[in-house]
């Protein structure tokens, strides 16, 4: 899958983005494959013996078809499809939005069939049971973009913050001459410019301050 340019370019603009947002992502992502394999197992152990199995599986595959839901359209939590590789993922390369679909609708269709005990249960069982490794490989796939994105981020970020931080000490650091010049003035000026030194000075101070700070930081974004 080739690399998306321009990470920092989003489709959804009315989402903040952030490394939390990402991790959000990523969990639900990694949950999917937890599920698709619960949704298969417990339509298994309804056909032996296990009361409560389809009701778990019911439930399993409704959380199953929300998350996916949420993760391909988006809610106030998640953005939904919102860079290149991720489209690309869902609905190019991967198709993982038809295959979870088809997934979904296989499994509603086995569980529709076990709780009206059709003929045709056993073999839609089958049918889904084939397709267990499938979907986790594909939902291994969809959640390992969302973790290359999410790494690339964060070095995006972090690029950013480096690139303020010289912004704001380059600032600084003309404050100080500025300062500086003032406090030379205000020398030359005697009694009429002491005020005025004294302002000067805490500007000294004040820019000294932020350059410290600033060098603090970007030894902690290094």
């Amino acid at each position: 899958m080739k690399r998306n340019q321009g990470s920092a370019s989003y489709a959804n603009h009315e989402f903040d983005i952030t490394s939390e947002t990402f991790g959000h992502l990523i969990n639900i992502s990694g949950r999917q494959r937890m599920l698709s394999q619960r949704i298969i197992l417990n339509i298994f152990l309804s056909t032996h013996g296990h009361e409560d199995a389809l009701k778990i599986a019911r439930d399993d595959l409704q959380l199953f078809r929300d998350s996916h839901h949420a993760l391909v359209i988006g809610n106030s939590e998640m953005p939904g499809v919102f860079f290149e590789n991720l489209r690309l993922a869902y609905y190019s390369e991967l198709d993982g939005h038809k295959k979870n679909l088809e997934f979904i609708n296989l499994a509603e269709k086995t569980l529709n069939a076990y709780e009206a005990n059709y003929r045709t249960a056993q073999g839609l069982l089958d049918e889904l049971g084939l397709l267990a490794m499938p979907i986790v490989k594909l939902l291994n796939q969809i959640t390992l973009v969302y973790e290359t994105e999410s790494k690339e981020f964060v070095k995006l970020e972090q690029k950013k913050r480096r690139y303020l931080m010289n912004d704001i000490q380059n600032i600084a650091k003309q404050a100080k001459i500025v300062a500086v010049n003032a406090q030379i003035s205000a020398a030359r000026a005697g009694e009429i410019g002491r005020e005025f030194s004294v302002v000067a000075t805490e500007l000294t101070n004040i820019t000294e301050k932020i350059d410290s700070l600033v060098k603090t930081a970007l030894l902690d974004f290094s």
